[in-house]
C-alpha cells in the first residue's frame, strides 16, 4: 500500500476529531468603532474583526491562486463621510498538506483597518458605516461556500477645534472600546508544539551570540564594573548583574512589540515578490557583514551614549537598556532577521515573547559569572575563533534569505536543494576551512560537530524536499503505466451532469464540488487519476454538482436535499437512489483511503441488488 507523509494522517486526525458543522459559523465580524469622538476633519481608524474558528481558515485579499476566493470588504456609501485607505492584514503564506502549491491565508483574530475621515457637515452627529466581509472558510480538507456577512459601526463625530475632553464625552451614542491591540497583535496561532522549540533556539542563538566579537570582550568587563559598583559583596554584584539583563530585556522586548505592530501596518507588502526579493537581499548583505566582506559600524554618538560612565544600580539598568547599539555590528544582523520573522507574523504577543528570550540567552551568562564572580578568570582568551562564531551566524541569515525566496522559486525542488546547498557548505567550511589558530582541541571538538550538525540539516532538507517529488513523479508514472495497460480504460473518470433517473442495477456517486474548492482541485489531482479508481468507476454512474455558485436553483436544490454542508462532499447512491450513507466522503481523502469505500459501496449495491 502507498504510503503519504505523517502530516496527511494527523490532519485526518484532527478533521474526524473536529466539532460538527454547523454549530457555529465558521467566521464571526464585528465591527469597532474609533476610541473616542471623531474630529471632524481628520482621519480615524474603524476595524473590522475576523474571529475565524478553528480549524478553519481563509483566503488573504489577494490570493496566490486565481480560482481562489478573495476575502473582500464592501462599505455602503454615507453622505459627507470620506473613506479613504482599507488596509488588510499581513497573510501567512502557508504550504498545506492538500495543496501542492503555497497558500496566502487569514487565520485566528484578523483585523481589518478602514479610515474614515467626517466632513465638518457630520459635526456633532453620530455616524452610522454599515458595510460587509465576503470570504471563504476552508479547513485543511473541506472547503465551505463562500459567505457574506454584514456589519455595523456607530460613531461620533465633533468639531475640529473641540478640547480632548469634549471630544471624548461628546455625543449620546455608546462607543464600544477597542481590545487594546492593533493590527493581527491579538492573534496567537503559532503552532503550540513548535512554540517551545522556537523558543529554546532563540535562547540558544542568545547564548551564541555572546561568543561574537563585539560582546564576548565586554564580559569580563562588565564583570568587574559590577564589582567595583559592589565593593566586592557578591549579593550586591548579584542585583547589579540582574538589573543588567532587565534592562537589555526591556529592550529587545520593546523591539519585538514594535516589530510586531508596524510589520502588521505593511498590510498584504511580504506577498509581493519585490518586496521578498529585497528582504532576502538585505539578509544577504547582512550575512557578508558577518564573514568581514565589509564592516558595519554604529555612528560614534551612539557608542559614546551606550559607553558612558554611569554609576549605581541606576546606571546599571541604563548599561543594560542602550548595551545593543555597542553590540550591534555583530548581533544587528541576527536580530534584524528575528525582526523581519515578527512583523511577518504581525503578532505583538509573539515578538515580546521571542525577544525576551532572547535578552535572557545574552544576559544569562552574565548572572551566573555575577554570581560565580571568582570564575570570571577561567573565561578562554578572545581570539579568531570569534570570527568563526559570526560565521555561524552569517551561515543562518543565508538561510533565512532562501526561506524569504522560497514561494518564488520555479521548481519543487529548488527550495529544498537551494537550502541543502547552503547547509553543506557551512559544514564544510566551519569545520575544516574556516581558519581558527590556537584555540585548543576542544574548539576542534566543537568545530567538527557542528559542522555535522549542518551536514544532518543538509540531509534532512535535501532527503525531505527529494522524497516529496519523487512521490509525484512515481505516482504520474504509475498512472500513465496503468493507463497504457489497460487500454480498454480511459485514463480519466467519464463524468455526467447529476440526473434523478440512473441506468438499471448502477449505483452512482455523487461529487459535489465548487471551482473555488481546493480540496476539490486535489481530489482531481491525485485520488480520481489514481488508475485503480478510474477503472472502478466504469462501475458506477459518476455525477457532479457544481455548487461554484449559489444562485443555481438546481444545485442549490440538491445540496439541501443531501444535507451537503461543505465542499468536497462525495455521495453513494444504491441503484434505487437511496444514499449508503455511512460511505458518505467530506473532505479530500488519498486514493488508498477513498478506493476501499469505493469497493465497499460497489459490494452493498451488487447485494442489494442479488436479494429477493
Amino acid at each position: 500500500m502507498k504510503t503519504y507523509p505523517a502530516g496527511i494522517l494527523i490532519a485526518l486526525f484532527f478533521l474526524y476529531c473536529a466539532p460538527a458543522r454547523g454549530a457555529d459559523p465558521a467566521v464571526s465580524v464585528r465591527g469597532i468603532p474609533p476610541s473616542g469622538a471623531v474630529e471632524a476633519g481628520t482621519a480615524a481608524v474603524v476595524t473590522v474583526e475576523l474571529d475565524i474558528r478553528s480549524p478553519y481558515h481563509i483566503n488573504s485579499n489577494q490570493p496566490l491562486e486565481e480560482y481562489l476566493i478573495p476575502t473582500s470588504l464592501e462599505l455602503d456609501p454615507v453622505p459627507d463621510l470620506e473613506i479613504g485607505d482599507i488596509l488588510f492584514p499581513v497573510a501567512e503564506i502557508k504550504n498545506l498538506e492538500i495543496s501542492d502549491a503555497p497558500m496566502a491565508l487569514y487565520e485566528g483574530i484578523v483585523k481589518i483597518s478602514v479610515e474614515v475621515i467626517p466632513s465638518a457637515a457630520l459635526a456633532g452627529r453620530n455616524v452610522g458605516l454599515k458595510g460587509s466581509v465576503r470570504y471563504q472558510a476552508c479547513d485543511d480538507f473541506t472547503c465551505l461556500p463562500p459567505e457574506e456577512q454584514p456589519f455595523a459601526v456607530k460613531f461620533s463625530v465633533v468639531e475640529g477645534d473641540a478640547e480632548p475632553m469634549e471630544r471624548a464625552v461628546s455625543g449620546n451614542a455608546p462607543v464600544e472600546q477597542t481590545d487594546g491591540d492593533s493590527g493581527n497583535s491579538g492573534l496567537w496561532n503559532f503552532d503550540e508544539a513548535s512554540f517551545p522549540l522556537a523558543l529554546l533556539l532563540v535562547f540558544a542563538g542568545g547564548l551564541a551570540l555572546n561568543l561574537t566579537p563585539c560582546v564576548y570582550p565586554m564580559i569580563p568587563i562588565t564583570i568587574t564594573y559590577f564589582g567595583g559598583q559592589s565593593q566586592g559583596k557578591r549579593g550586591s554584584i548579584i542585583a547589579h548583574a540582574g538589573l543588567y539583563v532587565i534592562g537589555m530585556a526591556v529592550t529587545y522586548s520593546l523591539l519585538g512589540v514594535i516589530a510586531a505592530l508596524t510589520g502588521g501596518l505593511l498590510g498584504t507588502a511580504l506577498q509581493y515578490p519585490p518586496v521578498l526579493i529585497g528582504i532576502a537581499l538585505v539578509m544577504a548583505l547582512l550575512a557578508l557583514s558577518m564573514f568581514d566582506v565589509f564592516e558595519l559600524r554604529m555612528p560614534a554618538f551612539l557608542n559614546r551614549l551606550a559607553g558612558g560612565n554611569r554609576k549605581g544600580f541606576a546606571g546599571t539598568f541604563l548599561m543594560g537598556l542602550t548595551v545593543g547599539i555597542v553590540a550591534a555590528p555583530c548581533i544587528g544582523p541576527f536580530v534584524f532577521g528575528l525582526l523581519t520573522y515578527v512583523g511577518n507574523r504581525g503578532n505583538a504577543v509573539l515578538g515580546f515573547l521571542l525577544f525576551f528570550v532572547l535578552a535572557l540567552g545574552l544576559g544569562i551568562p552574565l548572572l551566573m559569572l555575577g554570581i560565580f564572580s571568582g570564575s570570571i578568570h577561567k573565561l578562554p582568551r578572545s581570539g579568531e575563533w570569534m570570527v568563526w562564531v559570526r560565521s555561524v551566524f552569517g551561515f543562518i541569515l543565508l538561510a533565512m534569505a532562501v526561506f524569504f525566496l522560497r514561494t518564488l522559486l520555479p521548481h519543487p525542488l529548488a527550495y529544498p536543494l537551494s537550502l541543502a546547498l547552503i547547509l553543506v557548505l557551512a559544514g564544510v567550511y566551519l569545520a575544516w576551512i574556516a581558519p581558527v589558530t590556537g584555540a585548543g582541541k576542544g574548539f576542534a571538538w566543537l568545530r567538527n560537530i557542528v559542522g555535522t550538525g549542518f551536514f544532518i540539516a543538509a540531509l534532512v532538507a535535501s532527503v525531505t524536499g527529494l522524497q516529496s517529488y519523487m512521490e509525484t513523479i512515481v505516482e504520474n508514472e504509475a498512472r500513465i503505466h496503468s493507463a497504457g495497460s489497460n487500454s480498454n480504460i480511459s485514463r480519466t473518470i467519464e463524468w455526467i451532469p447529476f440526473s434523478e433517473r440512473m441506468p438499471d442495477g448502477k449505483p452512482a456517486m455523487i461529487d459535489f464540488y465548487a471551482d473555488w474548492c481546493a480540496p476539490c482541485k486535489e481530489l482531481d489531482r491525485h485520488t480520481f487519476a489514481d488508475p485503480d479508481v478510474i477503472r472502478l468507476s466504469r462501475r458506477f454512474s459518476m455525477l457532479k454538482v457544481d455548487l461554484t455558485s449559489a444562485e443555481d436553483p438546481d444545485a442549490e436544490a440538491l445540496r439541501k436535499r443531501f444535507r451537503v454542508l461543505g465542499v468536497p462532499t462525495l455521495v453513494f447512491l444504491l441503484p434505487d437512489g437511496s444514499e449508503i450513507e455511512n460511505l458518505r466522503v467530506t473532505g479530500f481523502e488519498p486514493a488508498d483511503i477513498f478506493l476501499p469505500k469505493m469497493e465497499e459501496a460497489y459490494r452493498i449495491s451488487t447485494d442489494e441488488a442479488m436479494e429477493p
